[in-house]
């Protein structure tokens, strides 16, 4: 049983990982809400898109009729 103890107090203070798991969570901090901005929005940015990519085409269809 103390040999249990003793490994459970080794894992509490060893911090390897640490600094990899809190750049991880700063990650998901930054992606989430971006994320969700993103599903709120979807319709508008796809209707964006869209239309960004018709007036390319217009444009390209104005510099080569056989576009």
């Amino acid at each position: 049983m103390k040999g249990l103890m003793n490994i459970i107090k080794r894992l509490h203070r060893d911090e390897r990982g640490a600094e990899g798991l809190e750049k991880l969570l700063i990650i998901a901090a930054i992606v989430l809400p971006l994320l969700g901005l993103l599903l709120v929005f979807r319709e508008k940015i796809t209707d964006w898109v869209q239309g960004k990519w018709g007036d390319v085409q217009n444009d390209a269809q104005t510099y080569d009729p056989n576009f």
